[in-house]
Order: C-alpha cells, then sequence, then structure tokens
C-alpha cells in the first residue's frame, strides 16, 4: 500500500488556537500526571513465584555464573579431539572406549583418559580433558566402544560456565514490571524471591442514581451499570490491590463524606461520572469539598474531554466520564499513566504509526480517539487498521472488537486510506 498522506507523527495537536480555558492538550494532560504521580516508596519482598505483575524496586543481580560450570547441551559422548585427530592422521577408523556414563546431577568429577569417550547426558558437567560432546545419534556403539564417521571440532555442544551471565552483572534493573520471562531469569540469576513495590491501593466510585447492577431489573429511567464491572476487572491485577468499590448517589454532600473517606485508604481513587459541567455533575465540588485540589478538569480529547485529576489528601484521584466507552479511552490514556507514575514502572512507548485502511472524515477542534482493529498488513510489512466511521462514547457493543486507539489530530479534517496516523494498543490488565 502507497502512503498517499501522513500525519504528523509529534503528539496529537490538541493545542489549536481556537482551544479556550483551561483545557489540557492530551500530551499536556500526560505530563501534568508525570509530575503528579509520585512512585510509592515502601518495598515488600515476595517469592518468585508470585513476581508476575509486580514493580522491581531492587535491581536484580546474579549470584553465580550461569550456567555455573560447563555442561554438555546434548545427549551424547564427551570426548578429546586431540584424541579422533590423531587416530585420523593413522587411520580413516575413529574409535574410542567407553570409560563411564555420566547423567545431569551425577556430582563425580570424572577425568577422560587417553583415547576414551564418556558418556553424558543434557546438563551433565563436562569431565576434565573433555573438550567436545558428539551427539549419541552420530556414533554407533558396538560392545564398550564407539564408532565415528568425522572427528569433531573443540567445543561442539559444550555450554561454557558463564556463557549466558557472568556472576554479579544486573540482569533486570528496578522500574521492570515483572512478566514470567523475567521470573525466568531472576531464577537463573540465583534469586529466591525480588523486592518489590508495595501493591497499590485503589478505590473505585462509581456514581449515578439512574445506573443499576447488570441484571437487575430496569425501569423507564434506569440503566445497567457497565463501568463498575469493566473498571473492577482492569483494576484486578497483581500490581493493585482493589481496596473498595462503591456506587455513589448524585448528591453533593454525600459524595463529599464518601470521596473523602475512600481517600483515606487508598494511594488512587477513581471516579466515574459527575465530571461535566451539568446541574447535576457533582465529583469537582466533592473533590473540593474533602479538601482536595484538581489539577486540571478538561482535556482536548473525542471522547473523554471533562476528565479531572486531582488529589485528596494523601491520594491521587481521576475523575472519568460516566460513558462507558469514555469511561475506558480515559483510563487507558490517563489512569493507566498514573499507575505508571506510583509504581515507578519504566516508561514504556504507547504510541506507535499505523496505516489505515480507509479514509478518514473529522470534524478539527479536538484530537479523536477512535476504537481501531488490526486488519493485517499492507506490502511493506506495516501494521493496516481499521474502524468505525464515528466515535460514540456510549455505544459499548463494537468496542470489544478493538485493539487501540486512533489518534486523529484536532486540525485534520481528512486523511486518506494509507496514511500514517499514531495508534495507542490497549494494554492487557495484568
Amino acid at each position: 500500500m502507497t502512503i498517499l498522506q501522513t500525519a504528523d507523527p509529534v503528539g496529537c495537536g490538541c493545542e489549536g488556537p481556537d482551544l479556550a480555558g483551561d483545557i489540557l492538550s492530551l500530551d499536556a494532560a500526560l505530563a501534568r500526571i508525570a509530575t503528579l504521580a509520585q512512585p510509592v516508596t515502601k518495598v515488600e519482598t515476595v517469592a518468585l513465584d508470585h513476581a508476575a505483575g509486580r514493580v522491581l524496586a531492587r535491581p536484580v543481580h546474579t549470584s553465580c555464573a550461569a550456567p555455573p560450570f560447563n555442561n554438555s547441551g546434548m545427549d551424547g559422548f564427551a570426548v578429546r579431539v586431540a584424541d579422533l585427530s590423531g587416530q585420523a592422521q593413522r587411520t580413516e577408523r575413529l574409535s574410542l572406549a567407553v570409560q563411564d556414563r555420566l547423567a545431569a546431577g551425577d556430582g563425580r568429577q570424572l577425568r577422560l583418559a587417553p583415547d576414551a569417550a564418556i558418556q553424558v547426558f543434557t546438563g551433565a558437567a563436562i569431565p576434565e580433558g573433555a573438550d567436545a560432546v558428539v551427539m549419541q545419534e552420530q556414533v554407533r556403539r558396538v560392545h564398550g566402544r564407539i564408532f565415528l564417521e568425522d572427528c569433531p571440532q573443540p567445543g561442539l555442544n559444550i555450554r561454557l560456565s558463564g556463557e549466558d551471565m557472568a556472576k554479579g552483572i544486573e540482569v533486570l534493573s528496578a522500574g521492570k514490571k515483572m512478566t514470567a520471562r523475567d521470573v525466568a531469569v531472576a531464577a537463573a540469576a540465583g534469586a529466591g524471591s525480588v523486592q518489590v513495590t508495595r501493591k497499590l491501593r485503589v478505590a473505585l466510585l462509581v456514581t449515578g442514581t439512574e445506573v443499576r447492577a447488570p441484571g437487575m431489573a430496569l425501569d423507564a429511567a434506569t440503566i445497567w451499570d457497565v463501568n463498575t464491572p469493566m473498571l473492577a476487572a482492569m483494576l484486578r491485577r497483581p500490581l493493585l490491590d482493589l481496596v473498595a468499590v462503591e456506587h455513589g448517589a448524585d448528591h453533593p454532600g454525600e459524595l463529599t463524606l464518601q470521596i473523602g473517606r475512600m481517600a483515606q485508604g487508598a494511594d488512587l481513587v477513581v471516579t466515574t461520572g459527575g465530571v461535566s459541567v451539568g446541574q447535576e455533575d457533582h465529583l469537582h465540588a466533592a473533590v473540593s469539598g474533602a479538601g482536595g485540589e484538581i489539577a486540571f478538569a478538561g482535556v482536548a480529547i473525542k471522547p473523554g474531554k471533562p476528565v479531572s485529576v486531582g488529589r485528596i489528601g494523601g491520594a491521587l484521584w481521576i475523575g472519568l466520564p460516566g460513558n462507558p466507552v469514555s469511561s475506558f479511552v480515559t483510563w487507558t490514556l490517563f489512569g493507566e499513566a498514573m499507575l505508571d507514575g506510583l509504581s515507578h514502572a519504566a516508561a514504556r512507548p504507547s504510541r506507535r504509526n499505523v496505516i489505515i485502511g480507509t479514509d478518514i472524515h473529522h470534524k478539527p477542534g479536538r484530537c479523536e480517539l477512535r476504537p481501531a482493529r488490526h486488519a493485517g498488513f499492507d506490502g511493506s510489512g506495516r501494521d493496516v487498521v481499521t474502524f468505525d466511521s464515528a466515535t460514540h462514547s456510549a455505544r459499548v457493543h463494537g468496542f470489544a472488537a478493538a485493539d487501540g486507539l486512533l489518534l486523529i489530530p484536532a486540525e485534520v479534517d481528512f486523511l486518506r486510506s494509507g496514511s500514517l496516523v499514531e495508534f495507542v494498543p490497549f494494554r492487557d490488565a495484568v
């Protein structure tokens, strides 16, 4: 596919001259969050089998070389190459007597006799004097002797001590969010446990007098609550301790008391709804009433413009819009960034360029975040994404098929199929 038009890959273009007031661009909001979300400093020690999903507070160093000794990479026979090369000068028939056998875990320190071979199995220590291992499939064994077709090269099928990791080197850095692969590295380094930042305490408050738990009967003025199960599912992960999940009515006094109480036991309070400018939007007043401070209220994006961030006592606060898609989008962009800052997680690339598979028509003014899905690759191996013709903040049905968010710059009114556009992949909630 040929690129017919390209978009500026730096930033999202939200800071156009038509934007008024204190509303921030996407990138300015992320920069503000980076200054607010300071790492939790308390450290705890966890066993390796409980470390996946946790963030390293201290680096991991190797306690010894890996592997700790020269060992066989194959089932076969440990030989001395000089013995076989000497035979090759005298005769075409290469043969060695089988001296012994050595399995993995056998602690005997065997010495290879002249013109002999020791049968070894994968992981067994290389006998003193041996400098190659010939695979058992490449020899013929007859009555205590092996016969070879060719003379091997020195070092064949031998895993040298320290060739994977030397003793005392750093193999995992502080700030690394542990995966199963990292657990394997730590185990190979000899670490039985790792030091990680403590779990982040997160409280979730979903507002809206009109919402009911999914499965409950609805009347003419109520809807099912999508945000509570959606966000709770995103917040239940090894890194986090979801200390409270509550529902709040649209009453300013009650919300003030409720959010103040929830902030006392949390590092981060997440709320949904009530952050716009309607007469029934009470979260800003509730945060202020609880002694909190609002860092910003509004970002030049679509959907999710009302998203707000602040602090209530010792807890950070993020106010997500009430519409489910807006709530998911703003959590993906800003909530995850807050968790990264609080957990001291190392920064990870969150945006990349993709090719759009169809034309985009867009009303200039705000950066639009449109759910998109992978559709394959173009002739140059670049990701191609497809998407709906418009973003609907309350339409959830097609959202499950999306793989991430397409960032349409604020000033753009049209992008032709084949253009490069920034893309934010969804993170796995682990």
